[in-house]
């Protein structure tokens, strides 16, 4: 069966890791009709947008997508692709496996979590009211009058929405997946204690949704207790589930576990069909046209793709083929040597032929 999928080149270090992933995917015997799209900085000026309408347009038809590293300006500027096409698709489950390799370093052995972020509310809605700005004094002056809470003048004001149904779901798939995985335990992240009208209906939401599945364990942490408890005995969690800024900032925690966003893999999905695959980490534009960056987060994103088209056997290949490549130390980029200056270290595209080669000899 042939697999329509978009591939989305990307900016910076983008464009190198997506040649790099398509021909690894290939190279697995899988059949995909590939088509390849431009998004970020290097087409805004030709397209006055860092997301064109075609790249849109080619999601909607192919269902299936996988995303090379785009920019996003710090403080100015537009805003996040990454977060505009969740918003688009409605991909409100950003699933975010961090698992120990061996030859990765690391502090940490034997890690295996799971991620699944909110994608669509929370801080990260872009619902936001610039200092100064006619309408953001008028907030103020409103939030004064009906709540009696004195807000600075010169503040700006990001807006918090988090709701039973956009909690539901996401907790209904983190429950669906530990039970589809055999998965022993979900875990809620919150801060209930302190925002109770929106971590608080979070955590109540979960509760209820964790009761429909008695066959796995619940239990909830506050997100900064949960940030030390990751760090002294992250074994002790399984599937973790959490609103958006939070995922956000404790998918890149537990990445560091296993060695770092180099191996730190993503999905992002809906209940519309429509999937979007991503390695974690930044476009690291000042490797651009270098061939030194690890391809190993795209290139585990393309397994997650792999099984969400039920092409199981491949995916297992080329995951025991990115673990063999891990454990022999040899043909791995820079990062991954234990001397980054290491003059062994291999290329972006160097590294996928090894996997390439890898997966001829790895059995499933």
């Amino acid at each position: 069966m042939r697999h329509p999928v978009t591939l989305i080149r990307g900016d910076g270090t983008g464009p190198e890791l997506a040649r790099v992933t398509r021909d690894v995917l290939d190279a697995t015997g899988v059949e995909f009709d590939w088509v390849e799209v431009e998004a970020g900085v290097d087409i805004m000026a030709s397209a006055g947008t860092p997301l064109p309408q075609a790249v849109l347009d080619s999601i909607k038809k192919t269902k299936t997508a996988i995303k090379a590293p785009i920019t996003t300006p710090v403080g100015t500027g537009f805003r996040s692709v990454n977060v505009a096409l969740r918003k688009e698709f409605d991909l409100y489950a950003c699933l975010r496996p961090c698992k120990s390799y061996k030859g990765v370093r690391s502090r940490y052995e034997n890690v295996d979590l799971v991620l699944f972020r909110e994608n669509t509310e929370d801080l990260y809605a872009g619902i936001e009211f610039e200092k100064g700005q006619k309408n953001t004094l008028e907030l103020i002056e409103f939030i004064k009058n009906l709540h009696g809470a004195k807000i600075r003048p010169d503040s700006g004001i990001s807006i918090k929405p988090i709701s039973v149904f956009g909690t539901t779901r996401i907790v209904k798939a983190a429950f669906e997946y530990a039970r589809a995985n055999k998965r022993k335990k979900v875990t809620a992240v919150h801060k209930s204690n302190i925002m109770k009208y929106s971590d608080g209906l979070f955590l109540a939401t979960a509760r209820e949704v964790a009761a429909q599945y008695p066959d796995i364990e619940f239990t909830d942490v506050i997100v900064d207790n949960m940030c030390m408890q990751l760090v002294q005995k992250p074994e002790q969690f399984d599937v973790i589930v959490l609103p958006n800024l939070y995922g956000d900032v404790l998918s890149d925690l537990c990445a560091g576990l296993v060695g770092g966003l180099g191996v730190a893999p993503g999905a992002n999905l809906g209940d519309g069909g429509i999937a979007i695959f991503e390695a974690t980490h930044g476009s690291a534009p000042k490797y651009k046209g270098l061939n030194k960056v690890n391809p190993s987060a795209m290139l585990l994103s393309g397994m997650l793709m792999l099984r969400h088209l039920g092409e199981t056997a491949a995916a297992v290949r080329l995951e025991k083929a990115v673990a063999k490549v891990f454990a022999e130390g040899k043909h791995v980029t820079y990062d991954m040597k234990p001397n980054r200056d290491d003059p062994t270290a291999v290329g972006t595209r160097e590294m996928g032929q090894a996997i390439i080669a890898a997966m001829e000899t790895v059995k499933v």
